[in-house]
């Protein structure tokens, strides 16, 4: 990956205590944040997360969440998935999903603009780890929230949520960054096109439900062909021009 000095203290910050607040999780990502030099591409997903993950938590609806012990629990969940593909992946290839796989590769590939890296992290995020996020807070809160629950409706708010904030944040990547060279904005547009957060992210959740239904091999095999599918979109937002 990076040099290894870098990867070193990355995987220091990514296996080390798993967070237990958002507040954790942010730190963490600021800490990486630090350390990645601006040529590493997993600097630029990194970001775009924490400052989407800030706004999200700062920003409640109007008269707050319906489940806001749920909702903390599933961010801090969902980071973890995060920090735990960073670290395997420091150790092994071979223990990288493909979807992550995608990202991982070309870290330091030059000819690719910071948002692209930022949402080709996003895909794999989202389209692999989430649904894997829900199943696991679910279970830890004895919870199998349907469509109408009030999990489901804080859910679908943060959809609306990241929708508002992500093409803000995009920008910010491509324009924003102080010392860097601005990069074509009308990429954004582009690459929204390919890839939609709302989309994602409802699909996580009907895919969390599928796998509850599933156990064994089948249960295997779904992840897998939805870990390829997810590896093959991250490689075309890393292509697309």
């Amino acid at each position: 990956m990076g040099t290894s000095a870098t990867d070193n203290q990355l995987s220091e910050i990514t296996s080390g205590p798993p967070p237990a607040t958002i507040s954790d999780a942010l730190t963490l990502m600021q800490r990486i944040d630090r350390l990645l030099p601006s040529g590493d591409g997993l600097k630029w997903f990194n970001l775009l997360y924490a400052r989407v993950t800030e706004q999200v938590d700062r920003n409640p609806p109007q008269g707050g969440w319906e489940d806001a012990a749920w909702l903390a629990r599933l961010d801090v969940v969902f980071a973890h998935f995060y920090l735990n593909a960073v670290s395997n992946g420091l150790k092994s290839s071979t223990a990288v999903p493909s979807s992550w796989k995608a990202l991982f590769e070309a870290r330091f590939r030059p000819g690719i603009d910071r948002i692209q890296f930022a949402l080709a992290g996003m895909n794999a995020h989202i389209n692999h780890d989430l649904a894997l996020a829900l199943l696991q807070t679910d279970t830890e809160l004895n919870l199998v929230p349907g469509k109408t629950s009030p999990e489901h409706d804080d859910f679908e708010r943060v959809n609306g949520l990241l929708e508002a904030v992500l093409p803000t944040a995009l920008q910010f990547l491509a324009t924003g960054i102080l010392g860097e060279m601005a990069e074509d904005t009308g990429k954004i547009g582009r690459l929204l096109a390919i890839w939609n957060v709302r989309a994602a992210r409802d699909f996580a959740w009907d895919l969390a439900d599928h796998l509850r239904s599933l156990t064994g091999v089948a249960r295997a095999t779904a992840l897998t062909v939805q870990d390829q599918i997810t590896g093959v979109v991250g490689r075309s937002l890393l292509l697309a021009v």
